[in-house]
């Protein structure tokens, strides 16, 4: 399983350059950055890091065609795909924080990815792109200086529809925040999937996005975890019941207010949610503990594995370069 992490979108161009940079050195194989409203923008950010090393990958998540344009975002991959020599790639979904800072409704998701995709695809082949879809139609689009090896896309994909429409026209998928048992029935529908359309397994990625709180002092690690529950996933249903009973459920769902304000006073308090609840959250929904646990972590890591999984995301906060010198040398080892 290859091991990938997510910076801080935050970051400047150098910033991620001198990490990603530690991380080709340390045999990781992606380095993403989230496509946020207040962040820098994400391909622009990666342009030092494409031309100062020689084999990571690079790319955005999630982006959507609803902000941006499928011929925009064509043209900002393939630019970055240039610059790296053919190393971008691109995790494209149909949500996102900014959809709502925006008041933009998405509507038909499964097809605005899918036409997205189809769009990016044709593009990146060199083609002219004349496309007649039910919610995108280009007339005309020729990248001409198109040369490099196709860039990976792959799709923000968590359900049944999402999933199997992901194995007819990507690279990859990458689940968010989903426990080994989600992932494993994930991972059987794209199999089924692809199966019925007569893709080979070995050809198409399954990658998912876990949070990685590991430091010395396991305090500090569940303290961070807890301040960033709100943007786990947390309030689907369908991915609480794997782990807590019904009227846990009920609590940790009216409790969204509480949630959001612990995120946004950057505090690990959670008012009216039990001490038992957030112990269940904060080991169901991420990877954190002491340098000490890292045996548990490692261990976690092969049971997504064995669900599935040919690439795992690890999303990194303070100090990042630590991270992914720990990462590198006690996990890339363990799990490869």
């Amino acid at each position: 399983m290859n091991i990938d992490v997510i910076l801080d979108a935050r970051a400047s161009a150098d910033e991620i350059a001198s990490l990603g940079r530690l991380a080709e050195r340390y045999g990781l194989r992606t380095v993403w950055v989230s496509s946020l409203l207040d962040a820098r923008d994400p391909f622009t950010n990666f342009s030092v890091l494409a031309r100062s090393s020689t084999s990571i990958r690079m790319g955005p998540i999630a982006v959507n065609p609803y902000e941006m344009h499928p011929v925009r975002i064509a043209t900002a991959l393939l630019t970055l795909n240039e610059l790296s020599q053919g190393r971008a790639a691109i995790v494209v979904g149909g949500g996102g924080e900014a959809l709502e800072a925006l008041s933009i409704e998405p509507v038909r998701r499964v097809r605005a990815v899918r036409e997205c995709v189809e769009i990016i695809r044709r593009a990146a082949a060199g083609d002219v792109v004349d496309y007649q879809g039910e919610l995108y139609r280009v007339r005309g689009y020729h990248l001409w200086w198109v040369e490099a090896a196709a860039p990976l896309l792959y799709v923000a994909a968590n359900r049944p529809q999402m999933l199997r429409m992901a194995a007819r026209v990507a690279d990859g998928i990458m689940l968010s925040d989903l426990p080994p048992p989600l992932v494993t029935e994930a991972v059987k529908l794209v199999d089924d999937a692809l199966a019925a359309l007569g893709r080979a397994r070995r050809d198409f990625r399954i990658n998912n996005f876990v949070a990685w709180h590991v430091y010395e002092d396991r305090r500090r690690a569940v303290r961070e975890a807890r301040q960033w529950l709100w943007l786990r996933g947390l309030f689907r249903r369908w991915v609480l019941e794997t782990f807590l009973d019904e009227s846990d459920c009920d609590l940790v769902l009216s409790r969204r207010a509480a949630f959001q304000k612990a995120f946004l006073d950057k505090t690990p308090v959670i008012e009216g949610v039990p001490e038992r609840i957030l112990e269940a959250l904060v080991e169901a929904l991420t990877l954190t503990g002491s340098v000490s646990e890292l045996d548990r972590m490692i261990e976690r890591l092969k049971q997504f594995q064995s669900a599935g999984l040919t690439e795992i995301a690890l999303r990194i906060y303070a100090n990042p370069a630590d991270a992914i010198r720990l990462i590198g040398e006690r996990i890339v080892p363990a799990v490869a």
